[in-house]
């Protein structure tokens, strides 16, 4: 039997969070970059309907996995998320985009549909940032005696060598 230690346990938690909230913000974020593509009311309604129940649960779930990883790994956590500044900004304002375009949207009727470009561009910034994040870590992080070696745009360069 193999044994299974603390470290072990809270790389299960965290895979299983990081893979729960890949699916869930998935889903409405597809849904945000696919909105402009259906311009007809009754569509778009469907559309905002069925992501308005999950949209603040991802919130409290990403913020939880934040949470987690720097109480359960604090050197890891130390040392990607300054390697991933900028493609973590980049994601909370388009998050930060598309949370207003869809409170705006939902509120407002006259102008309802100025509020689809920012909802879908939002969308679109996030997944690129998250999909860059995760490029950037399987490229791999410059690490020099327990501390981020690199530079801010590192996360640019095709190799960590």
């Amino acid at each position: 039997m193999i044994p299974i230690d603390l470290p072990t346990i809270w790389a299960f938690i965290i895979a299983f969070a990081v893979f729960v909230y890949v699916v869930m913000d998935g889903f409405d974020l597809g849904l945000g970059i696919l909105f402009p593509l259906f311009p007809g009311k009754e569509d778009r309604d469907v559309i905002m309907n069925s992501v308005a129940p999950v949209l603040g649960r991802q919130r409290n779930l990403a913020g939880a996995r934040r949470r987690r990883m720097m109480a359960a790994f604090p050197l890891a956590y130390a040392v990607l998320m300054p390697a991933l500044y900028t493609p973590m900004i980049a994601m909370l304002l388009g998050l930060v985009f598309r949370g207003v375009a869809f409170e705006f949207r939902w509120r407002t009727t006259k102008e309802r549909n100025k509020w689809t470009s920012p909802l879908a561009g939002g969308s679109l910034l996030a997944t690129l940032a998250q999909g860059i994040a995760l490029g950037a870590i399987l490229q791999g992080i410059r690490v020099d005696g327990r501390v981020y070696a690199g530079g801010w745009w590192d996360w640019l360069t095709r190799s960590a060598s």
